[in-house]
């Protein structure tokens, strides 16, 4: 049976990028997921009181970006999503790039058979922006989601932080068996509320 989940990402995030490679190892493998990838803004999650939101002043934020670029090739070129999806976190947390810096966003959309030029169109209108915050919007009021990764079923929502990554090549298995625990824990055992080790073995 289809397992019907979405996940929230800010590629600043390094337990972002290990589930979301998970997530994409597992579809690329065939797992029976219907998958929705939300954004959330991590800068707009920490604008401190009385100062201006990310999206009033989106140039103030780091990832603000490469988020839009993410949800325009998500939702206009669905057939490179993954590879680029992967590729933003790989440019942020593999080789260490800014990616508040557009020409890193660009390189990684070319790359990857997207007309940069397109992207930033959307994105330069602010059509990108107003999805984005639409989107992020809708899971802060109807789950309270407050980070990322979260994976939301339903009428739950559970912040998850998965220590292992899933990079290109990886045993598509493993991600699909971590995936589906999260799954079956969040929408079969709500009542499981926090479960978090006291250190974690180097």
């Amino acid at each position: 049976m289809t397992s019907t989940f979405a996940i929230t990402w800010d590629y600043r995030c390094p337990f972002a990028r290990n589930a979301h490679e998970h997530v994409l190892t597992g579809l690329a493998a065939g797992a029976d997921w219907q998958v929705g990838f939300l954004p959330f803004s991590l800068g707009q999650a920490h604008v401190e009181e009385g100062q201006p939101s990310v999206w009033d002043q989106p140039g103030q934020d780091s990832g603000i970006t490469a988020l839009q670029a993410g949800v325009v090739v998500r939702d206009e070129y669905p057939e490179q999503f993954p590879a680029v999806h992967r590729a933003l976190f790989a440019a942020r947390h593999d080789e260490g790039l800014h990616l508040e810096d557009r020409s890193v966003v660009e390189r990684v959309l070319s790359a990857h058979d997207v007309p940069a030029d397109a992207v930033f169109e959307r994105i330069d209108s602010g059509a990108a922006l107003e999805q984005v915050r639409a989107e992020h919007e809708q899971y802060v009021a109807s789950h309270d989601v407050w980070g990322v990764p979260t994976f939301i079923a339903g009428d739950q929502a559970v912040f998850v932080r998965l220590m292992d990554r899933a990079p290109a090549g990886a045993d598509p298995q493993k991600s699909i068996t971590a995936v589906e625990r999260v799954v079956d824990l969040l929408t079969g055992w709500p009542e499981l509320n926090e479960f978090k080790h006291t250190s974690i073995p180097r």
